[in-house]
């Protein structure tokens, strides 16, 4: 084989395994709620309404808030849909809520956002 072909093959493989980790829900559940990647918990705003296709948490709320971004690529799968924000980006929703974490969570497992305000909530699948 040679060196110019087993680097297309090599090239091929890594676009083919980034295509598929892009494509990939990247959420899961731990200790009975949902979860990024990395294990940071997930949450939902009572202000949003499900299925609505947009999010209500902007500016300032989405500094305190961050959306669980989509990749621009990303597709729905199960209860994981996603809409689209003001700003024309994609984020994750479960359930047709759109999803967030909490910038005053610090590690995996932290869920100090639960019921802050009472309208900011732990999603529990």
């Amino acid at each position: 084989m040679t060196n110019r072909l087993l680097a297309t093959l090599v090239f091929s493989l890594g676009a083919m395994l980034a295509g598929a980790a892009h494509a990939a829900v990247p959420v899961k559940t731990a200790n009975g709620m949902l979860v990024d990647a990395n294990g940071m918990t997930l949450y939902t705003f009572d202000k949003d309404v499900a299925g609505s296709g947009k999010s209500t948490c902007n500016g300032a709320c989405a500094t305190l808030w961050p959306p669980a971004m989509a990749a621009a690529d990303a597709k729905p799968e199960g209860d994981m849909t996603i809409v689209t924000r003001d700003d024309g980006a994609k984020q994750w929703a479960y359930k047709g809520k759109p999803v967030y974490l909490y910038k005053s969570d610090m590690k995996a497992g932290d869920k100090a956002g639960d019921n802050f305000k009472d309208v900011w909530h732990v999603i529990k699948p």
